[in-house]
């Protein structure tokens, strides 16, 4: 009789194990991809990253190509696809142009940061939101065009104008570095029709000064509302470089990003 009992007790505990309640998995922390814009390159994103890898973060800052929408579109992808965490993708300037082309519900990302960054709409071009709202003063900033030999033009910011245009909010001897150092942009990039919004369908934030000289200040707070921004941070005296000036705050609000998106 007792070992009937044992036995039964035992074929209890087996069948009570079989059909108990899976754990939930503990919450992976997501990678943040960085995907910086014109006239910038990753280096760009240094003060950023050092508080995201300090705060736990494994961070990827892209190497832009700068030739096209669809093309940097699909460079990005397809480091987003090589990811086995969460992502969450964060742009700068054109940088959110590309990642609202890139991210996909289905690639695992799960947030959208924008840092004083354009977030089109299907059919708008980055030039054409620049110029939605009066106060950018890039075009006189630029240098002639450079041909390519393929075909099209690079564009550059004149190095003299560089600081003031771009990056006023920041040492003299660091933007002049940063207007040597600049990557260039294709005209073509800069007019290319977008044909994705993914902020109509993941959670984005906004982030921009209201000194940016690139990307009116209006056009940015006008992008954030249409993209119904769960959270929008106007740094006040910020250039278009608010990451670089300002990378406490951008750092923030990736982590309240990936934070909540985490839950």
């Amino acid at each position: 009789m007792k070992r009937l009992l044992a036995g039964s007790a035992i074929a209890m505990a087996i069948l009570g194990s079989a059909f108990a309640q899976p754990q939930k998995p503990a919450n992976v922390m997501p990678t943040i991809v960085l995907v910086h814009g014109a006239f910038a390159d990753a280096s760009s994103w240094n003060g950023v990253v050092e508080i995201l890898e300090k705060d736990g973060y494994s961070v990827v800052a892209a190497a832009n190509p700068l030739r096209g929408v669809a093309n940097d579109a699909q460079y990005v992808t397809d480091i987003v696809s090589s990811i086995a965490s969460p992502v969450i993708l964060v742009g700068h300037s054109y940088g959110g142009s590309v990642i609202s082309e890139t991210a996909d519900p289905r690639n695992n990302v799960k947030a959208l940061v924008y840092v004083a960054a354009f977030a089109p709409e299907v059919g708008e071009t980055a030039a054409g939101l620049a110029g939605k709202f009066p106060g950018s003063t890039l075009a006189p900033t630029l240098a002639p065009p450079v041909p390519l030999s393929g075909g099209g033009k690079d564009l550059y910011i004149q190095q003299d104008k560089f600081h003031d245009q771009f990056a006023a909010d920041v040492s003299g001897r660091e933007a002049k570095l940063m207007a040597a150092s600049q990557r260039p942009i294709t005209e073509a990039a800069l007019n290319e029709a977008q044909t994705a919004a993914a902020w109509k369908k993941i959670p984005s934030w906004f982030i921009y000064g209201d000194k940016d000289k690139n990307i009116p200040p209006q056009a940015s707070a006008f992008m954030a509302a249409r993209a119904h921004s769960r959270d929008t941070v106007v740094i006040k005296g910020a250039s278009h470089v608010a990451m670089v000036s300002n990378p406490g705050p951008v750092a923030r609000l990736i982590e309240k990003a990936a934070t909540e998106e985490s839950r």
